[in-house]
Order: C-alpha cells, then structure tokens, then sequence
C-alpha cells in the first residue's frame, strides 16, 4: 500500500541546506500495524508528514495505494489525504465548540457526503469507538481519553486506507493511554492499516513492526516475533 523508494527531503535555510530524510526507502502493505520511533530530530516528523501527504519529497519516489503523490499540488494532495488518510493527533485537534458527532462528521462534510449518511455513519463510528452516550457531548465536556477516542472516528469514518497517528498517547494519562492502545489493536485486529509514530518504547512494542529511524535514516526495521 506504501511504496517509498530513496525520499529525501532538503530545507533550505538561507545558504544552509539541512537534509531532513536522506534516502528512506520503506515499503508498508495493507493490514500492517507499524511503529516509527526515534529521538527528536530524528526525521520522524518529517516522515509523517510525507506519508500523510502534507508535504512531498526533494527527491524520490513515494507510491500510496498505487498512486505516485510526489510532485502533486496541494488540492490533488488534499484530496488524497481525506480519501485515503485518517489522522489522529496528540493535541486531539477537535472543534471545541462543535459536539462529538459534528467533530466526526467533518471529514464527511468535506467529501460532499448527505446530511443522512454523515450522521449515520459518524454515529456508528462513536459507537464503535465506545461513545455512543456521548455524542452531544462538546470536547470541553469530555476526558482527555474521550477526546482522542472522538479523534479516532473521525479518522476512521472515511474508510481510509491508512489511520497516521502521532503521538496518539502522548497527552494521556496511564489509564487512558493504554485503553487507546487496546483500540489501535482492536482496530489493527479488525483489519486497519495502522501507521504510529511514537517515542513510547511500551507504545511502540504492541505494534506488530517497528522501524527505527535516525538522522533522516532508517537504522531499525523489524517485525514482532
């Protein structure tokens, strides 16, 4: 389903240029759950945002669901991005004056779906998640684990190709961040593409490969035994 062959990406900064990725090549097939850990600085920001179509290579091939993003402009990337990604962030970023089921339907509302549809399938994507009694509920009036747990339906409730999350526990106490651990699972059981960057060592074991990159390199690429 992912297909990168030697990406790198430059910044330029003034008469500096710094290599962010320098030469990734990663292939991801369909039903993976995936961990990309490293350390700060590490190129892993950067690679999530390739994969994810916010951003494009230097140089290098990058291929999602057969489709070659790098070089596309910004609306074939948009377009992509919400028909093929679902994305969960560790701010949450949901629309604090909108409930849990307006927060789920947006990526619905963006794709030109009917009023009747989104709110059916918004609706058994909160029940899914566990929220069905909360649902009127706005993200001021909801847990921080709830929070995320709303932010997994709406990347969900596309049928994406591939959920990307990024540091999906990092804003979690304990408790909650294991209970969204067992989602991920749950949903990797159930057959979702799951794609995690995380510098949670105890995060990143449940997934069933991680891949280790340092200094815009992949050092590490194993799969749980």
């Amino acid at each position: 389903m992912i297909h990168m062959k030697g990406v790198r990406k430059v910044y330029s900064t003034g008469r500096v240029e710094v290599a962010a990725l320098k030469g990734v090549d990663l292939d991801i097939g369909g039903n993976e759950y995936v961990a990309v850990v490293g350390p700060s600085g590490s190129g892993k920001s950067t690679l999530m945002n390739i994969l994810g179509c916010l951003d494009t290579p230097t140089t290098g091939e990058y291929v999602l669901s057969g489709e070659s993003v790098a070089g596309l402009d910004r609306n074939r990337l948009a377009e992509i991005r919400n028909k093929h990604i679902g994305f969960v962030f560790q701010n949450f970023n949901l629309l604090p004056y909108a409930s849990a089921l307006e927060n789920v339907e947006l990526p619905l509302l963006f794709a030109g779906v009917g009023a009747a549809e989104r709110r059916a399938r918004a609706s058994a994507m909160l029940e899914k998640v566990q929220l069905a009694d909360r649902m009127d509920h706005r993200p001021p009036e909801l847990s921080g684990g709830q929070m995320q747990r709303v932010a997994i339906a709406r990347a969900l409730v596309n049928r994406p190709a591939m959920v990307l999350a990024d540091e999906p526990t990092g804003n979690l106490d304990s408790a909650s961040g294991r209970a969204i651990v067992d989602l991920f699972s749950e949903l990797h059981g159930s057959g979702q593409t799951i794609v995690m960057i995380t510098h949670d060592a105890g995060v990143a074991k449940i997934a069933s490969r991680v891949v280790q990159i340092r200094d815009g390199e992949i050092v590490e690429d194993r799969r749980a035994a």
